[in-house]
């Protein structure tokens, strides 16, 4: 870290403002020279910025951030100039022209606050869900996870790991001084066992958080024409699929994105299910029956007129995940339906909604009590840590300290790399890979 880097910390393109962020240890003298004296940190001063040549660039509200109390940890500027390209493209050009400054590369300021301890890694993932959030409930999840809503909790097992395992090592280390007596087994047995219930717990609800960052996924399933792309295009408030009469419209899997009541919500169109012998059809199809499996809600669509075409049995089978649904209401005469609607009329919409929002809000409920995982990396380390604790606490009566101590080690090794304890530079790599040039 012992280049200055830079970049435009704002979204591309003509803007009202755009942000130029540098780090690094030229950061004060990238502020002089463009700008004059260093302000005091934290104090945003106008100036008037110029090339080296005295070419008057913009004027700009100008923050000096004074390391180790910065975002980065380290020495920081931030000059917020008007968002034209011809004046982001002379600040950068300027600013790349001075010694060992470079633009940075994906997520490295972020990655520097990591590196100089201004954040672990969880805290990291919850600022790139914060920026990458397009609902309430994702902003909610993404703001506790990047105020210790993981570390708090995962950081209170490591440091009990680390603990026992220190019981263990000067039981190793002191064996025939007799400093740790038969009691130590009962002590660490009782901890061994709250923990390893604590991450059952955890584990139980390891999906809901993934839900919530990843959004609800809805199937809508069912014969030709009852009715899927003129529900999805109602959900959407656009047109997304193509309507039509013709049976086998819909070929392939339509996707449209939304926000349902705070929650998102991802909404497949599929294409009709029928006896057919044209190809595309069947893959079509297909590709809904496999799809299904991943779906965390199946609507079974069938309509108010014509036959009533059951569901395949391998979305039946799917329990509360399958929900049949009656579609165009307005067009027949029905019996007592748990779900009808009519995208057309729109009577029956709210109902339909609400219901897709009371399954997503349980899952936002529950986010709030706990310790929630949000990765399939936080889940894999837990079922990892857990598996080493029961290991550990079957081999208290049968096995060496050793051998115990050894389990308890890679424990700590797996719940430290939720955090970025431990070396984890192949998820580091991934990690900041996502974010954005400026973050």
């Amino acid at each position: 870290m012992t280049d200055t880097i830079f970049a435009v910390a704002t979204g591309r393109g003509q803007a009202g403002v755009a942000i130029i962020r540098v780090s690094g240890p030229a950061s004060g003298l990238v502020f002089e020279r463009l700008a004059g004296p260093l302000p005091r940190p934290r104090h945003a001063v106008l100036r008037k910025l110029r090339t080296e040549q005295d070419l008057l660039i913009d004027e700009t509200l100008c923050l000096w951030f004074a390391g180790p109390t910065s975002f980065t940890g380290e020495d920081c500027v931030e000059f917020h100039c008007h968002g034209s390209i011809s004046v982001i493209a002379l600040m950068l050009e300027t600013i790349g022209r001075m010694p060992d400054c470079r633009l940075a590369e994906p997520g490295e300021f972020s990655r520097r606050a990591f590196q100089n301890g201004r954040m672990d890694l969880s805290a990291i993932e919850g600022l790139a869900d914060l920026i990458d959030s397009e609902t309430e409930q994702q902003r909610q999840q993404a703001i506790r996870q990047m105020m210790g809503g993981i570390s708090r909790e995962t950081d209170g097992w490591r440091d009990q790991l680390i603990g026992i395992l220190a019981l263990f090592e000067a039981d190793l280390d002191f064996s025939d001084e007799k400093d740790v007596d038969s009691a130590v087994l009962d002590r660490a047995q009782t901890q061994l066992g709250d923990l390893s219930r604590a991450m059952m717990q955890v584990l139980a609800h390891a999906d809901r958080g993934e839900r919530i960052r990843e959004g609800l996924t809805v199937m809508l399933a069912g014969p030709p024409n009852s009715g899927k792309s003129t529900l999805l295009n109602a959900l959407a408030r656009r047109d997304v699929a193509i309507v039509s009469p013709i049976a086998g419209t819909t070929r392939d899997i339509v996707e449209a994105r939304l926000d349902l009541g705070g929650f998102a919500v991802t909404v497949l169109d599929t294409a009709g299910m029928r006896a057919t012998d044209d190809p595309i059809e069947r893959e079509g199809v297909r590709r809904m029956l496999a799809r299904s499996e991943a779906a965390d809600l199946v609507l079974w669509l069938t309509s108010s007129v014509g036959t009533q075409e059951p569901a395949p049995l391998e979305l039946q089978s799917l329990g509360d995940r399958f929900i049949p649904v009656t579609t165009q209401i307005d067009r027949g005469k029905t019996k007592a339906l748990d779900l009808g609607v009519s995208a057309v009329t729109g009577v029956g919409m709210d109902r339909l909604i609400r219901r897709l929002t009371d399954i997503a809000s349980k899952d936002a409920a529950s986010s709030s009590e706990s310790v929630i995982l949000t990765r399939a990396r936080h889940r894999e380390a837990v079922i990892e840590a857990k598996a080493a604790v029961d290991r550990a606490l079957a081999g208290l009566q049968r096995v060496g300290t050793e051998l115990v101590a050894e389990d308890i080690r890679l424990a700590v090794r797996a719940i430290g790399r939720i955090t970025g304890h431990v070396g984890v530079e192949a998820i580091l790599d991934h990690v900041f890979s996502q974010f954005c040039i400026g973050k």
